[in-house]
């Protein structure tokens, strides 16, 4: 079975300025409490469908990197990656936006594709028991963090 979490926030911001600041995954850092940061490999500057950018992640003492490409990049509106760690697909992260009048309601959504094996090590790898449960907190700190920050027009402080 596959697990899938969903949370939602409204922003005081545009649809367009937020999903910028999403898709800029060199700030992925500021917004996550798990990411520490992002660079943009293979050539890729920027987020287009096909991209490839690496993501370094801590949680306590444990630190891992996984590689990730962009399947969705449609500007104000949606921004998706495929996570693999080597040939292990891990994940389907998902930012869906929408305006609504008085600024934009963000969907992120976490869909897990590992299998078995890889689920029953992740607490040893990431420090992580419980992915579905730690990964609904993060992601609601997630996009308290986006909002500021877009609610600041982008300024993170």
């Amino acid at each position: 079975m596959t697990a899938e979490v969903s949370v939602e926030r409204s922003v005081a911001a545009p649809a367009g300025a937020v999903w910028a600041l999403v898709a800029d995954v060199t700030r992925m850092g500021e917004w996550s409490p798990e990411t520490t940061g992002c660079r943009w490999t293979g050539g890729a500057a920027g987020p287009a469908v096909g991209a490839r950018f690496r993501g370094s992640n801590a949680n306590g003492g444990h630190r891992w990197s996984t590689s990730c490409t962009v399947t969705d990049a449609d500007p104000g509106r949606c921004f998706a990656f495929e996570v693999t760690v080597g040939p292990v697909k891990v994940a389907r992260w998902e930012y869906r936006l929408e305006d609504d009048g008085s600024g934009c309601r963000v969907v992120e959504t976490w869909t897990d594709r590992r299998g078995s094996l890889a689920s029953r090590l992740g607490k040893p790898l990431s420090g992580v028991g419980d992915r579905t449960t730690h990964n609904r907190s993060s992601m609601e700190e997630t996009l308290r963090r986006l909002a500021v920050a877009a609610e600041a027009g982008g300024d993170p402080s």
